[in-house]
Protein backbone atom coordinates (compact mmCIF):
# COMPACT_ATOMS: atom_id res chain seq x y z
CA UNK A 1 0.00 0.00 0.00
CA UNK A 2 1.43 3.39 -1.16
CA UNK A 3 0.26 6.34 -0.07
CA UNK A 4 -0.14 9.20 -2.62
CA UNK A 5 -0.49 12.82 -1.36
CA UNK A 6 -0.71 15.30 -3.80
CA UNK A 7 -2.03 19.44 -4.51
CA UNK A 8 -3.52 21.34 -7.10
CA UNK A 9 -2.83 24.97 -7.95
CA UNK A 10 -5.35 26.62 -10.44
CA UNK A 11 -6.36 30.04 -12.03
CA UNK A 12 -7.54 32.59 -10.32
CA UNK A 13 -11.44 33.99 -11.61
CA UNK A 14 -13.98 36.47 -10.06
CA UNK A 15 -17.08 35.55 -11.79
CA UNK A 16 -19.38 33.19 -11.00
CA UNK A 17 -19.95 32.20 -14.70
CA UNK A 18 -15.95 31.58 -15.05
CA UNK A 19 -14.54 28.48 -13.69
CA UNK A 20 -10.92 27.75 -12.85
CA UNK A 21 -8.61 25.10 -14.61
CA UNK A 22 -5.76 23.41 -13.07
CA UNK A 23 -2.35 24.81 -13.92
CA UNK A 24 -0.18 22.83 -11.43
CA UNK A 25 -0.04 19.52 -10.07
CA UNK A 26 2.53 18.30 -7.17
CA UNK A 27 2.34 14.80 -5.37
CA UNK A 28 4.50 13.12 -2.75
CA UNK A 29 4.29 9.52 -2.33
CA UNK A 30 4.71 7.67 0.73
CA UNK A 31 5.46 4.17 1.65
CA UNK A 32 6.67 1.40 3.70
CA UNK A 33 10.90 2.10 3.86
CA UNK A 34 12.34 -0.40 5.97
CA UNK A 35 9.97 -0.74 8.59
CA UNK A 36 8.56 2.87 8.51
CA UNK A 37 6.60 5.12 6.62
CA UNK A 38 8.86 7.50 4.59
CA UNK A 39 8.57 10.04 1.50
CA UNK A 40 9.76 7.94 -1.77
CA UNK A 41 9.30 9.83 -4.61
CA UNK A 42 7.99 12.99 -5.78
CA UNK A 43 5.67 14.06 -8.66
CA UNK A 44 5.81 18.06 -10.19
CA UNK A 45 3.98 19.28 -13.12
CA UNK A 46 2.21 22.36 -15.00
CA UNK A 47 -0.63 22.35 -16.69
CA UNK A 48 -1.40 23.80 -19.91
CA UNK A 49 -5.34 25.70 -19.58
CA UNK A 50 -7.43 25.38 -22.76
CA UNK A 51 -10.40 27.50 -21.63
CA UNK A 52 -8.53 30.55 -20.53
CA UNK A 53 -4.95 29.57 -21.58
CA UNK A 54 -3.54 33.38 -20.88
CA UNK A 55 -3.15 33.39 -16.96
CA UNK A 56 -4.60 36.77 -15.26
CA UNK A 57 -2.08 39.00 -13.64
CA UNK A 58 -4.05 37.48 -10.07
CA UNK A 59 -2.97 34.13 -10.98
CA UNK A 60 0.30 34.95 -11.14
CA UNK A 61 0.50 36.86 -8.27
CA UNK A 62 -1.17 34.10 -6.83
CA UNK A 63 0.30 31.00 -7.76
CA UNK A 64 3.77 32.29 -8.72
CA UNK A 65 3.45 30.47 -11.96
CA UNK A 66 4.03 32.25 -15.25
CA UNK A 67 2.69 32.25 -18.68
CA UNK A 68 6.05 30.58 -19.92
CA UNK A 69 5.29 27.52 -17.34
CA UNK A 70 2.15 26.67 -18.66
CA UNK A 71 2.55 27.52 -22.42
CA UNK A 72 5.48 24.93 -22.36
CA UNK A 73 3.31 22.43 -20.55
CA UNK A 74 1.26 19.29 -21.10
CA UNK A 75 -2.80 19.55 -21.78
CA UNK A 76 -4.87 17.88 -18.41
CA UNK A 77 -5.51 14.55 -20.20
CA UNK A 78 -1.71 13.85 -20.89
CA UNK A 79 -0.66 15.24 -17.65
CA UNK A 80 -3.58 12.71 -15.78
CA UNK A 81 -2.17 9.75 -17.89
CA UNK A 82 1.31 10.49 -16.36
CA UNK A 83 0.30 10.96 -13.14
CA UNK A 84 -1.75 7.69 -12.87
CA UNK A 85 1.45 6.43 -14.36
CA UNK A 86 3.25 7.50 -11.87
CA UNK A 87 1.03 6.61 -8.85
CA UNK A 88 1.62 2.81 -10.09
CA UNK A 89 -0.02 -0.42 -9.61
CA UNK A 90 0.06 -1.00 -6.22
CA UNK A 91 -2.93 -0.41 -3.83
CA UNK A 92 -3.04 3.46 -2.98
CA UNK A 93 -4.86 6.11 -1.02
CA UNK A 94 -5.14 9.39 -2.21
CA UNK A 95 -4.76 12.24 0.17
CA UNK A 96 -5.51 16.36 0.01
CA UNK A 97 -5.72 18.70 1.81
CA UNK A 98 -9.45 19.90 2.37
CA UNK A 99 -12.24 18.96 0.08
CA UNK A 100 -11.71 21.32 -3.17
CA UNK A 101 -8.80 19.33 -4.99
CA UNK A 102 -10.82 16.44 -5.12
CA UNK A 103 -13.82 18.30 -6.35
CA UNK A 104 -11.72 20.26 -9.05
CA UNK A 105 -9.39 17.16 -10.03
CA UNK A 106 -13.25 15.27 -10.76
CA UNK A 107 -14.99 18.02 -12.44
CA UNK A 108 -12.34 18.84 -14.94
CA UNK A 109 -11.95 14.69 -15.43
CA UNK A 110 -15.52 14.88 -16.58
CA UNK A 111 -14.75 18.14 -18.79
CA UNK A 112 -11.96 16.71 -20.80
CA UNK A 113 -13.33 13.18 -20.88
CA UNK A 114 -10.84 11.57 -19.12
CA UNK A 115 -11.71 8.39 -17.24
CA UNK A 116 -12.26 8.88 -12.99
CA UNK A 117 -11.46 5.14 -12.04
CA UNK A 118 -8.54 5.75 -10.70
CA UNK A 119 -9.92 8.49 -8.39
CA UNK A 120 -10.14 5.69 -5.54
CA UNK A 121 -9.56 5.39 -1.52
CA UNK A 122 -9.49 9.64 -1.28
CA UNK A 123 -8.95 10.65 1.99
CA UNK A 124 -9.16 14.65 3.41
CA UNK A 125 -6.63 15.05 5.97
CA UNK A 126 -7.87 18.06 6.96
CA UNK A 127 -11.43 16.72 8.05
CA UNK A 128 -9.29 13.59 9.78
CA UNK A 129 -6.80 16.35 11.48
CA UNK A 130 -9.87 18.50 12.76
CA UNK A 131 -11.36 14.98 14.27
CA UNK A 132 -7.98 14.28 15.97
CA UNK A 133 -7.62 18.10 17.66
CA UNK A 134 -11.29 18.07 18.39
CA UNK A 135 -11.81 21.50 16.29
CA UNK A 136 -14.95 22.64 15.89
CA UNK A 137 -17.05 20.83 12.36
CA UNK A 138 -18.27 24.09 11.19
CA UNK A 139 -14.63 25.53 11.36
CA UNK A 140 -11.76 24.98 8.84
CA UNK A 141 -8.42 24.73 9.82
CA UNK A 142 -5.39 26.18 7.07
CA UNK A 143 -2.31 23.86 6.23
CA UNK A 144 0.21 26.29 7.60
CA UNK A 145 -1.57 26.22 10.94
CA UNK A 146 -1.84 22.79 11.25
CA UNK A 147 1.76 22.47 10.70
CA UNK A 148 2.40 25.15 13.30
CA UNK A 149 -0.42 23.05 16.03
CA UNK A 150 1.99 20.06 15.31
CA UNK A 151 5.51 22.10 15.62
CA UNK A 152 6.16 21.41 11.84
CA UNK A 153 8.07 23.92 9.84
CA UNK A 154 6.29 24.83 6.56
CA UNK A 155 9.19 24.31 3.86
CA UNK A 156 8.68 25.70 0.66
CA UNK A 157 6.37 28.55 -1.05
CA UNK A 158 2.59 28.96 -0.40
CA UNK A 159 -0.05 27.93 -3.40
CA UNK A 160 2.76 25.92 -5.12
CA UNK A 161 1.31 22.40 -5.56
CA UNK A 162 4.54 20.00 -4.98
CA UNK A 163 5.87 22.48 -1.42
CA UNK A 164 2.19 22.18 -0.36
CA UNK A 165 1.72 18.54 -1.39
CA UNK A 166 5.67 17.75 0.67
CA UNK A 167 3.77 20.27 3.80
CA UNK A 168 0.79 17.92 3.71
CA UNK A 169 2.69 14.35 3.74
CA UNK A 170 5.28 15.91 6.34
CA UNK A 171 1.51 16.34 8.07
CA UNK A 172 0.66 13.19 7.70
CA UNK A 173 3.67 11.16 8.62
CA UNK A 174 3.37 12.53 12.15
CA UNK A 175 -0.04 11.37 12.22
CA UNK A 176 -0.06 8.26 10.38
CA UNK A 177 -0.53 6.19 13.65
CA UNK A 178 -3.62 8.36 14.62
CA UNK A 179 -5.38 8.45 11.21
CA UNK A 180 -7.82 6.42 9.83
CA UNK A 181 -7.95 6.64 6.54
CA UNK A 182 -11.26 5.12 3.97
CA UNK A 183 -11.35 2.82 1.22
CA UNK A 184 -13.71 4.28 -1.13
CA UNK A 185 -14.66 5.30 -4.89
CA UNK A 186 -16.54 8.00 -6.74
CA UNK A 187 -20.55 7.77 -7.50
CA UNK A 188 -20.82 8.84 -11.08
CA UNK A 189 -24.53 9.61 -10.47
CA UNK A 190 -23.55 12.83 -8.76
CA UNK A 191 -22.09 15.86 -9.26
CA UNK A 192 -19.42 17.55 -7.77
CA UNK A 193 -19.61 21.14 -7.02
CA UNK A 194 -17.94 23.05 -4.30
CA UNK A 195 -17.27 26.76 -3.92
CA UNK A 196 -13.52 27.25 -4.06
CA UNK A 197 -12.88 30.49 -2.34
CA UNK A 198 -8.89 31.77 -2.65
CA UNK A 199 -8.53 35.04 -0.14
CA UNK A 200 -6.01 37.33 -0.32
CA UNK A 201 -5.33 41.04 0.81
CA UNK A 202 -5.56 41.64 -2.75
CA UNK A 203 -8.94 39.83 -3.86
CA UNK A 204 -11.36 37.07 -2.89
CA UNK A 205 -12.24 34.21 -5.35
CA UNK A 206 -15.33 32.60 -5.05
CA UNK A 207 -15.72 30.96 -8.97
CA UNK A 208 -18.76 28.52 -8.19
CA UNK A 209 -22.20 29.57 -7.23
CA UNK A 210 -24.81 27.48 -5.55
CA UNK A 211 -23.51 24.06 -3.85
CA UNK A 212 -23.94 21.08 -4.33
CA UNK A 213 -23.27 18.36 -1.81
CA UNK A 214 -19.65 16.72 -1.58
CA UNK A 215 -19.87 14.24 1.24
CA UNK A 216 -21.77 11.04 0.45
CA UNK A 217 -20.30 10.27 -2.68
CA UNK A 218 -17.98 7.60 -1.55
CA UNK A 219 -19.79 3.92 -1.58
CA UNK A 220 -19.54 1.23 0.81
CA UNK A 221 -16.68 3.31 2.98
CA UNK A 222 -14.34 1.09 5.36
CA UNK A 223 -11.30 2.05 7.28
CA UNK A 224 -7.82 0.96 7.39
Amino acid sequence: MVFIVYDLEMTVVHKKSQMPEIIELGAVKVADNDGKLDIVDTFQTFVKPTKTPVLSKDTIAFTGISQDDVDAAEPFREVVERFVAWIGTNDYYLISWGPDDKIQLVRECHSNGVRTDWIVNHNNLQKLFAGIVKQDKHQQIGLKAALEMMEIPFSGSHHRALDDAMNTARLFLKLSDRVRLQKNRLSDEQIYQTEIVYKTSQFTNTPFADLAKLLGQEKEPTTA
